[in-house]
């Protein structure tokens, strides 16, 4: 008479809860499986009470890696090793990925050299972030009447980052104003000049040009 192993949790599932996405030893439900050592050797198809008492015998878990398969396959593998393998592989891909999100700087054709240079920092920490910039001159009254000053200011603001971004969108006129859009240039100094910036938030704009710091 077949002795059934009523061992359905491994060394590593022991009061932790087994991840939906992975079935384990005695979880697993098909009848029989395709064996496979963590090495890539095929031992062939088995039932999954022959496969389970053949990983227990190793000190390792049956894990279900394909079970679509026909018929599903297993891997004799330490699971809690794998586990560990795999979040540390999808912390990685999560720390490479970085969406992209699109600040908004907004500035008065007539705006002091001290609030520009304040502006100029907030762009280069948004840059240095990984963010697009929207760079915007707003006109009030007969000032849209001189568009030049605009444009020069944005050429100004270019200048002033070049070193760390370039131009995504060119300067044109959106609204009572005229906007550019500024990208992040990949550069050894940029990734530098990232290392060192602080991690506190950027400086609220309004739609006035004025700022505080948060």
């Amino acid at each position: 008479m077949y002795i059934l192993n009523l061992r359905t949790t491994s060394k590593y599932d022991r009061g932790n809860k087994i991840p939906k996405d992975y079935r384990v030893n005695n979880r697993i439900i098909a009848r029989e499986v395709l064996v496979v050592t963590e090495e890539g050797e095929k031992l062939g198809v088995m039932s999954v009470r022959e496969a389970v008492d053949l990983a227990d015998e190793r000190g390792l878990d049956l894990v279900e890696v394909a079970p679509n398969s026909q018929p599903p396959v297993c891997r004799v593998l330490d699971y809690g090793k794998f586990r560990y393998q795999q979040s540390k592989k999808e912390k990685e891909l999560k720390k490479s990925q970085h969406t992209q999100a699109l600040g908004e700087i907004r500035m008065r054709p007539k705006i002091g050299q001290h609030d520009f240079d304040f502006k100029s920092r907030t762009v280069r920490k948004l840059i240095n972030n990984g963010d697009k910039v929207k760079v915007s001159v707003v006109f009030r009254g007969r000032e849209s009447t001189h568009p030049e000053l605009a444009i020069d200011l944005l050429r100004k603001m270019s200048e002033n980052v070049e070193d760390i971004a370039g131009m995504d969108t060119p300067p044109q006129i959106e609204g009572r104003g005229i906007s550019m859009v500024l990208a992040p240039v990949k550069t050894k100094k940029n990734k530098a000049e990232k290392g060192t910036e602080t991690n506190g938030k950027v400086q609220a704009e309004d739609p006035q040009g004025n700022s505080e710091e948060n």
